[in-house]
C-alpha cells in the first residue's frame, strides 16, 4: 500500500482543460480543493491538477499514509479490485481522460466544415470526452432526469457514501468508489434511496441494477462498448463503417440501453457517448434542441418540435457535419452555449448577471464556478423582474418562486 509521488504528463490546455471537462456535465464525482481535482476511481483515489504545459497526477491506495481508512467490515469490494494495486496509474490517466485523439486536430477539422463551431470553439478549447466506466455513466445519467449538475453530484455522493467501498480520506472528506450493480439490486435499496431524496429515480436505479444483475453475461454492459474504445487493459478493435445514423454497434447499444428502466433516447445517448465510447452519439435535450433551431435551421416544417423523428434528424445532421466524433463537437457547443447563457444579460459594466426567483435556487456548477480561470461569483439580493425557464438536465438555472437573488459573474479583462 502506498501513495505515489506526483508525476507529470506534458499536456496543453488546448488538449485537455480540466476545469471545463470536469464541470460540463459528463462526470459527477470529482471534487476540487484549491487547484486539485480528486475522485475515487478503480480502487484508488486519483488526484490531478494542471498548469499551462503539464498534467500532474497522484494516486493513493487503501491503507496508505495519505488517508485514514476505516471501512466497515462488510464493505463491498470495488468493481476494479481485481486490478493490481500497484497498477500503472499513468495508464489509467491516459485511459480515463481519453488522451489518444489529437483534440487540436479534431477542432481544426470541425472548424473547417462548420462556421458556427469555428466561431465558438476557440474560447472552449480542451473539452475532451471522458472514457468513463459504463455503469457509472448509466447511474449518473439516470440521476440526471429533471435535474441539474449540482444535485446530480449530490446524489452520486450519497449513493457512493451509502453503498460504495470507502477508499480513504483527503483531509476530513471520505472518498468512496462506485457501488456495484449487485449492491443496488438489494430489495431495500429503493426505499432507502427515496429516503435519501432520489424521488422517482430510486425505482429506476434499483430496477436497472436488478436488470443488469439478471443478465446471463456479467459483462453485458461493457460488451456494448465501442471496440475502438475498450475497457482499460483490453485490446483495441474495429467498429465498422460509419453510417448516417451511426455505426451498427452504436445503434445496437442504444437500442439495448432503452430496455433499461429510466433510460430514454437522451440518457441512452449520454451513456453511449460518455460511458461506452461511441463518439457519434449525440444526446439531444431541450437545450441542444435550442442550439439546433438557432444555429442549424431546425424548428420549421416537419421538424418544428422535438419529436422522435426530429431527435434522430438532429443527430444525423450533426453526424453528417462532424463525422464519427460528432458527440465530441456537440459537447463543445453545449458547453459554449452554457457560457453564452451566463453572459447574455448586461455586459456594459463587465458584470454578467442572471436574475432568478425561486425558493430552490440552483445554479449550474459550470456557471457558479466559472468555466474560465479568473472569474468569481457573488449572489446578492435584488428585485426580481422576470422569470427564466430552463431544462434541468442541461445544468442551467432552475427558477421557481419567492426567492430573490442575482448571480453576478465577474470576468477577468482578457475574457
Amino acid at each position: 500500500m502506498q501513495t505515489s509521488p506526483w508525476r507529470k504528463l506534458p499536456m496543453s490546455l488546448t488538449e485537455l482543460c480540466l476545469d471545463t471537462t470536469l464541470r460540463c456535465g459528463q462526470s459527477f464525482r470529482w471534487r476540487k480543493l484549491d487547484d486539485t481535482w480528486s475522485c475515487a476511481l478503480h480502487g484508488r483515489i486519483l488526484s490531478i491538477r494542471q498548469d499551462t504545459t503539464n498534467l500532474y497526477y497522484q494516486a493513493s491506495f487503501p491503507g496508505s499514509p495519505f488517508e485514514r481508512l476505516t471501512p466497515p467490515p462488510s464493505a463491498p469490494r470495488s468493481r476494479a479490485d481485481s486490478l493490481p494495486e500497484i497498477v500503472d496509474t499513468e495508464a489509467l490517466v491516459h485511459h480515463y481522460f481519453n488522451l489518444g485523439p489529437n483534440l487540436t486536430e479534431l477542432y481544426e477539422q470541425w472548424s473547417s466544415v462548420d462556421a458556427n463551431f469555428k466561431k465558438k470553439a476557440p474560447r472552449f478549447a480542451g473539452v475532451r470526452i471522458l472514457k468513463q466506466d459504463a455503469w457509472e455513466a448509466l447511474v449518473g445519467f439516470i440521476c440526471s432526469s429533471n435535474n441539474n449538475i449540482i444535485r446530480i453530484s449530490q446524489m452520486m455522493d450519497k449513493l457512493c457514501s451509502h453503498y460504495g467501498p470507502l477508499l480513504g480520506y483527503i483531509g476530513a472528506s471520505p472518498y468512496h468508489d462506485m457501488p456495484s450493480p449487485m449492491m443496488l439490486a438489494d430489495p431495500k435499496v429503493e426505499s432507502q434511496l427515496r429516503q435519501l431524496g432520489f424521488g422517482y429515480r430510486a425505482k429506476y436505479l434499483h430496477q436497472t441494477a436488478v436488470q443488469i444483475c439478471q443478465k446471463e453475461n456479467e459483462k453485458w454492459l461493457d460488451n456494448l462498448r465501442n471496440p475502438e474504445s475498450p475497457v482499460l487493459g483490453q485490446k483495441v478493435g474495429t467498429a465498422g463503417e460509419m453510417q448516417p445514423g451511426g455505426r451498427a454497434g452504436y445503434r445496437a447499444a442504444h437500442g439495448e440501453l432503452l430496455a433499461l428502466q429510466g433510460v430514454g433516447p437522451k440518457v441512452a445517448d449520454c451513456v453511449c457517448l460518455m460511458g461506452l465510447g461511441w463518439g457519434e452519439a449525440v444526446p439531444v435535450d431541450t437545450h441542444v434542441w435550442q442550439i439546433a433551431q438557432r444555429d442549424y435551421k431546425f424548428g420549421k416544417g416537419k421538424h418544428s418540435s422535438l419529436t422522435k423523428a426530429t431527435y434522430d434528424a438532429v443527430g444525423d445532421r450533426f453526424r453528417s457535419l462532424w463525422g464519427k466524433e460528432a458527440g465530441w463537437a456537440h459537447s463543445v457547443l453545449f458547453t459554449a452555449d452554457l457560457r453564452v447563457f451566463s453572459e447574455r444579460p448586461s455586459a456594459k459594466m463587465g458584470v454578467k448577471t442572471i436574475k432568478t426567483e425561486g425558493e430552490d435556487l440552483a445554479i449550474d456548477a459550470t456557471l457558479a464556478s466559472g468555466l474560465v480561470a479568473g472569474t468569481k461569483t457573488e449572489v446578492v439580493e435584488t428585485k426580481v423582474k422576470r422569470e427564466l425557464e430552463a431544462d434541468r438536465q442541461d445544468g442551467s438555472a432552475i427558477l421557481k418562486t419567492n426567492t430573490r437573488a442575482k448571480l453576478r459573474i465577474f470576468l477577468s479583462k482578457d475574457q
